[in-house]
Parts: C-alpha cells; structure tokens; sequence
C-alpha cells in the first residue's frame, strides 16, 4: 500500500512537471526550421496546445490568424451551425498553387472522367478533426499541425506542398467541441488528476458528442441532413479529394486505430484495390508510431460497411477513406491499463496520423491519382453493361417527401430527371410532378447503387452501425428498375422549390389531404391560429374529387376570421407548405358528408418531452429536430432531473423517447399515471416498452425466440455470436390497416420500417388492434439473425391501449431516424393528433 501512494505521488509529479513544460515542441519535428513570422497557437489562444481544451472560438481565431500570416492558406466559410458557429474550411498548399487554385481544382475533378496527364497533377488530401465533440484530441492537434503546415520551412516541406492540395476542416462539430471543451475546462483542477471517478471525466447529459440537436453527425454524410453535411458533402463534390482522414477517440484503455478495419466487413462496392491502398497508407502510419514509441492496432473492430460515415463515403466516391481513433483522455489526464494517459499524448498521436497521412500521399500520388480515375471509368463501363437503364421513384400524393429525396441526390451530384409523362409500372403510379427519374449512366453510379440496393446476404453477421439504408423505402416512395429510358423527361438543372395552390374562394370549407409530407406542418399552422379543422374517419368524394381517410377540413363559418381573410389565410398555408387546397362550395357527398359526426375535431397541441439521464439522447434529438426544424412545431423538454415538480396538466401529449435504467423514480410515474388517466396521450419508443409494462401502463406481451445456445463456439469467439444476435439497423415490410388513425396519410397497403432492436410484440387476438403488422416475409434490406427473423413474422411493431381517460400509444422502433427516414415521420403526427382516436 505504501508503495502504491509513492508511486501515484511519482506519477503526479511527472504529470505536473510535464504539463509545466508543454510547449509546441513537444508535438512537431525537430528536423526543420520554422517560420517566426507565423503565429504560435499560445500567441493568439492564450495557451500552450494541450495545455486547456480549446473552445470553438479561440479554434477559428488562430485558424483566421493563420491564414492572414502564411500565403500557404486561404480560409472560407462554407455556412453556420444550428447555433450560428462558422464551418471553416482551410485550404493550405504551395503559394505557387494557391495563385492557380481553381484551375487545379478544374483539372483535378476532369481527371477523374478523362484520359489525362496527371504527371504534375497534386494530389487532394481532406483531413477533418472531431465530428465528434467530446473527442477533442483531434481538433486540438489541428492546431499544431496547421501552424506546421504554415511554418515549416525546408525543400521537404516546399516540394509536398507543390505535390499537394490540402482541405483541413479544423472542426466538423463547432457546437460539440465548445460544448465538451466548457466541460472539461470547467472542471480542471490545478492539481491534475488522473482519478477516472472525478467529474471531469463524466460529462452531464446529453454530453458533446452531438451537435446542437443531439445529431452524431459521423452518421449523416449519406442523407447529408443537417448544416455541417452539407457544407462538407458540397467540399468533398466540388473537390473529389482522394483521401479523407476522420480523427476519432474511443475508450481510455484503448491505443490507436487506424484502417484498414476488419477484412470481412467491408461493403461490396467498395473496390478491393481501395483497401490494398488504405493498408499500405497504413504502413507510413505505423512507421511514425514506431518511432515515437505509440502503441496502435488495425484491421480489427471497426468496418467499411455503412457509406454514411466520413471513413467510409470517400469509398464510393472514388476516394479512399480512413478512420483514426485514438484512446481518450476525456479530460487533461486519466489513468488507464496503459499507463496515465494525458490529453497532450493524445493530441501528439493525431498530429502524428496527421502528418504520416500526406507523407503516404505524397509519395503514392501517382499511383492514388490513378485509381481515382481508373474508380470512375470502371463505373462508367459497369453502368453500360447494367440492363437497368434507369430508375423512377415518387409517390403520387406526396410531392414533397419525393421532392426531398431528390435534394439529397442533387447535393450528391446525381443527375436525375423529370418523368415525360404520368405512367403506372408495376401496378405502380407515377405523377409527372411528382416522380424523378435516375438514368444509371452518369459518373456517380456506384453511390446511386449505394443508396438504392436491396441487400439482405452478407459475409459478415457483425456490423459497427446500420446494415441498410435503401433511401426509396426510406422515405416510403414507390420505385421501379427499368430497362428502358422512354420515360426520361428533361433534365433538371436546378431543383426548384414546389409550390402549393388554392383553387378558390369558398363559402363553404377548404379541404386538404393528409398524405403530404408537410400536412401536420399546415394544421399545426391553422390551429395556433385558433382556427377550427376536423379530421374525416371515412373516405368520399365530392365535386367530382376523391378524399381519403384522414383529409382535413376547414369549415368557412364560425371561425373567427371573416370569409375573404380565412380565404388569404389557406392560400398562405397551401404556399407555404406546398399542398394542393381544396375550396368546396356544398357539404353533400358520395360518403360521409362534411357535417357528419364521422368527421371529428381536432385539437390544438401543447407536446412535452422527456429528455435527461436515462433517456437515449439521439432518439430524443430527433424528435426535438422533427417538430423545431420540419414542422414548426413548438415542443417542451422536460428533463429528468425536475420532471416530478412538473404541472402536466397543460400538455395534450408526452413523448418518452427509449429509456433506460430508472430514469423516472416512483413519484414521476405515478404523475405520468395520474395525468393518462385525467385524458393525457402518452406516446413511448423502443426500451420504454419494457418500463409501460413493468409501470402496469399498458399490459405487454412480448413475444420471445427459444433460447439460442452457442454449439461449436470457440471462447475467443463468443462476442462474435453474441453479435450476431443484434439487429443494428435494417428495414422490415409491414402490412397496414389504412383505416386506423395511426396510418392516416398512407397510401399504400404496406411500409417499410426501420428497427434496431430485438422488441418483439405478440400480435392482439382482434385484428383490429394490430394496424401495423409485419409480414410473414417481412426483411426488405439489411441483416438479421434467422433466430430473430423467425420471431419478428407477424409480431407487431406498434400498440395501443386506453388508460383512464387518456391513451397510451407504444413504437417498438424509432420512427424519425437520423432526420432521413421521412417514410414513417407522419406515425408520430398522427399519434400526436389523432391519439384520442383510437
């Protein structure tokens, strides 16, 4: 014992001398000469590189600094975060490039469809710090690497410079990383301790991984969803770079990783060559970390399977991406099974992966440059053998959810174009104005693959996040493979906004359909308003127009604005919102008529969230970004920590995203009990059936698979059974019964769900009570163990009970994931507004 504490006491002296003493020395090569006219980090942050975290604003500061001091860089900015935080970009390379840049970057993208001398020709390297806020040691070791880009003098350095283009995005989370950096500075005592229990390293909910909607952005470069994607998504197109690097942390007992990742878990178009390259990148990597005496491993744990990550786009793209992550420090220093770990080693080992990066570049540029090229021309010969020719998607109701995967594909540069005429293929329809077609000829065909394939076979039963993505079924369009390009309208050039209509003055009331996209934005609109709307349980049809379940009327008489004002208001509403507005002069219909009690009142909403310790931040994240950012919708989080002082009674609905642990104590359940049953809805997700059921809410029965027992299993192998078990994302086809009020808005039978969790639900013995039911050959795209694909077959996915007054509706899977999934957005709108329905 005693010669523990005068070992720790040794440690913490050597921490505090070491920390004394950091200087930017200790982190750049002392093999070259620097340039004193370019500024220092400490010369305009304050302080030595790792010796405080550095917030977001000191970051762009230094990196403003830089660029005015050194005409190596130039420096943009490409747009605003969520919370109006620049997103910066730095293109640093020989001032001889510099003065011809644009020509370069001309040249450089021509390169990739033309049979070019790329002789002279640099190679493009994007290198991006910390999408990850709390993984900061990225961020901040772009501070040193930038200064030795701008400083560094010699022939070495001049010559990569002139062979290089290099994009630095200093930060891909400014929101995160100032929001980890007030963490762990605030929590900095003088006296470092490596002591993992102290608060410094136990960041409060939701912590800074996230953006300011509690996004992890490393999964949004495919749907390119949120602002920090489409600033980067628009670099990476109108550059083409050839490497992307994403610097990264993992756990604090963990040394470093770089790609290439586990062999058998990388996607099938990615090309072979690619990872034959990412290894032998890896060899310069390791020969740094060799030298400076840093453990590190490959080829293990992390995979290139999901093109939505940073490391893993650029291999679809032609481009050749590649993980870091380094062993966490968390805060300033931290002990581990490797010794006390300090947040300048850290930041000392991603400057090192930086700089043996464009070292491998440099002298691999030829051979990069022309797998690049050969990556593009090989897609345009397997595009013309391809007997698809095309494919069409849309939905004949819904033009702006059909609208929105378009703008994704124009973000992505895909070229696609209007359908000629209205067709049904397949017994599918398609509108003109509401159907795009996508000719497979065209120079990004791989990522057209990528985002519309089917795959349900895989080598692999292990993945490090989803196994599909199929972007139509995402957003539950209709889509047809086609060999013929009959249908191929014009191209089109610019994706211009939709705009709605109003067909007239009415005396009488003014009606709208359910199924767009932005319906529940447009009623949410009229009843802040205080305006009155029902909602028709039954279809019909008048003035020779078809209305399906769930349309919306807005009777003329008895609001409180007059005829022509009421008249101004839904001809705003319809543009604004981009819906086709009906105005009807007589209530008698074929069906139930516009007075009948079949149409029922809706009412104005007041949402609350549960948000906190113990609620899955990202799920409640989307949720908070659904109704803020799609449907201007206010909503109120209520956090965990002062839930049982809330008054309830002035919500119509309470949200639980997926709970874990015991997020609501006693006392917070019996309010929740008390408030269902006075006439509140209760809307929960995914783990919080376990806590409805457990709580006596609502009665449950889950439906289990036999017990799986590992036969032939060797003990070094048991996670990887274990793992398999695990459903990490994939999309299921479920039967609907279109006249429950939970799929009000859906035109089709059937939809594609997205789930990632073994939550199985015995289906109610009255059929009724099951209007969302999987198919007895439910999988549509991705992996599942065929233990619990057997018990998935007809279990349900959603239910639904009465409780007192109120009513409790229950989603065993996410509906609104990661902002891209705009198939199933309308499931928890109809929950919100027609819950007392059913």
């Amino acid at each position: 014992m005693k010669k523990r504490f005068f070992l720790l006491a040794f440690l913490m002296l050597q921490i505090l001398s070491a920390q004394k003493k950091l200087d930017l020395n200790y982190y750049l090569p002392q093999n070259v000469t620097y340039n004193p006219n370019i500024p220092k980090p400490i010369d305009i942050i304050g302080h030595e590189v790792g010796e405080w975290h550095v917030s977001h604003d000191k970051l762009q500061f230094y990196m403003k600094a830089l660029a005015n001091a050194s005409d190596r860089i130039s420096i943009e900015n490409r747009g605003e975060t969520y919370e109006g935080r620049p997103l910066l970009l730095l293109t640093i390379t020989s001032p001889k490039n510099q003065a011809n840049i644009e020509n370069i970057r001309q040249t450089h993208v021509v390169n990739t469809t033309k049979n070019t001398d790329i002789t002279n020709q640099p190679i493009v390297v994007y290198q991006g710090f910390s999408i990850h806020g709390n993984e900061p040691s990225g961020a901040n070791a772009g501070l040193a690497y930038a200064y030795y880009l701008a400083a560094a003098q010699g022939a070495e350095i001049e010559t990569l410079l002139d062979n290089m283009v290099i994009l630095m995005d200093p930060a891909f989370n400014p929101d995160g990383i100032q929001r980890f950096a007030h963490w762990a500075n605030s929590n900095k005592s003088k006296n470092l301790n490596p002591d993992g229990n102290d608060r410094e390293y136990h960041e409060t909910w939701p912590n800074g991984r996230t953006n300011h909607y509690w996004f992890d952005m490393n999964r949004d470069w495919l749907p390119v969803q949120l602002p920090e994607s489409k600033a980067r998504i628009n670099t990476f197109h109108k550059w083409l770079p050839n490497i992307l690097t994403d610097h990264h942390e993992m756990g604090t007992n963990s040394t470093f990783f770089f790609q290439p990742g586990e062999p058998t878990r990388v996607h099938p178009l990615t090309p072979s060559l690619n990872q034959k390259l990412t290894a032998e990148i890896g060899t310069y990597h390791a020969k740094a970390f060799d030298e400076i005496g840093s453990l590190y491993y490959s080829e293990e744990n992390y995979d290139d399977y999901y093109y939505g990550k940073g490391s893993t786009f650029p291999d679809v793209n032609g481009s050749i991406g590649i993980l870091f992550e380094q062993g966490s420090s968390r805060g300033h220093v931290q002990e581990s099974e490797n010794g006390i770990l300090t947040f300048p080693f850290t930041i000392r080992n991603q400057f090192t992966a930086a700089l043996s990066t464009i070292e491998a570049a440099n002298n691999m540029r030829s051979k990069i440059l022309n797998y690049q090229k050969d990556f593009y021309n090989n897609a345009k010969n397997e595009a013309a053998k391809n007997k698809t020719k095309a494919i069409i998607f849309g939905d004949s109701k819904d033009a702006a959810k059909t609208w929105h995967l378009a703008e994704i594909l124009n973000r992505h540069k895909i070229k696609f174009n209007k359908l000629k005429n209205d067709v049904n293929l397949n017994g599918k329809e398609y509108k003109k104005d509401a159907s795009y077609v996508v000719p497979m000829n065209q120079k990004n065909y791989q990522l057209i693959n990528a985002m519309f394939e089917k795959r349900t076979t895989f080598t692999d039963s292990l993945f490090y996040d989803i196994s599909a993505w199929t972007f139509p079924l995402a957003f539950n369009l209709d889509y047809t493979e086609t060999s013929s390009l009959s249908n191929l309208g014009e191209e089109v050039k610019e994706l211009k906004p939709l705009i709605g209509s109003l067909t007239g003055n009415s005396n009488y009331a003014y009606l709208f359909e359910w199924n767009e996209y932005y319906s529940p934005r447009a009623l949410n609109t009229i009843l802040e308003a205080g305006l009155r709307a029902k909602v028709g349980k039954e279809p019909f049809t008048v003035e020779g127009k078809s209305y399906d379940y769930g349309t919306i009327m807005v009777p003329v008489q008895n609001q409180r604005l007059n005829k022509q004002e009421l008249q101004q208001f839904m001809l705003k509403i319809a543009q604004d919102n981009n819906l086709k507005i009906t105005a009807v002069g007589t209530g008698l219909t074929k069906g139930i008529d516009l007075g009948s009690n079949e149409f029922d009142p809706i009412k104005k909403q007041q949402v609350g969230l549960l948000v906190g310790n113990g609620v899955t931040y990202a799920d409640a994240g989307e949720i908070w970004h659904l109704f803020d950012q799609r449907y201007n919708m206010k909503i109120t989080k209520l956090d965990t920590d002062y839930f049982s002082r809330v008054d309830l009674s002035r919500y119509t609905a309470l949200i639980v995203p997926s709970i874990y642990g015991n997020a609501l104590d006693k006392n917070a359940v019996a309010k929740i009990k008390d408030w269902v049953k006075a006439g509140g809805t209760l809307i929960a997700y995914r783990n919080a059936a376990y806590w409805l059921n457990s709580n006596e809410i609502m009665k449950i029965n889950f439906k289990k698979d036999s017990a799986i027992v590992a036969k032939n299993i060797p003990f070094d192998k048991r996670r990887d059974f274990r793992g398999a078990q695990v459903t990490g994302g994939a999309i299921f086809e479920a039967k609907l019964d279109r006249s429950h009020p939970i799929n009000y808005g859906y035109k089709n039978n059937t939809l594609p769900l997205f789930r990632n969790t073994n939550i199985y639900i015995t289906p109610d013995k009255n059929s009724y009570n099951n209007p969302i039911q999987y198919t007895s050959n439910p999988l549509l795209s991705g992996y599942i163990s065929e233990e619990n694909l057997a018990v998935l077959k007809n279990s349900v996915p959603f239910k639904t009970s009465g409780y007192g007054k109120g009513q409790v509706i229950l989603f065993t899977d996410n509906t609104n994931f990661r902002a891209f999934w705009f198939g199933t957005n309308k499931l928890l709108m109809n929950a919100i507004y027609f819950g007392k329905m059913m």
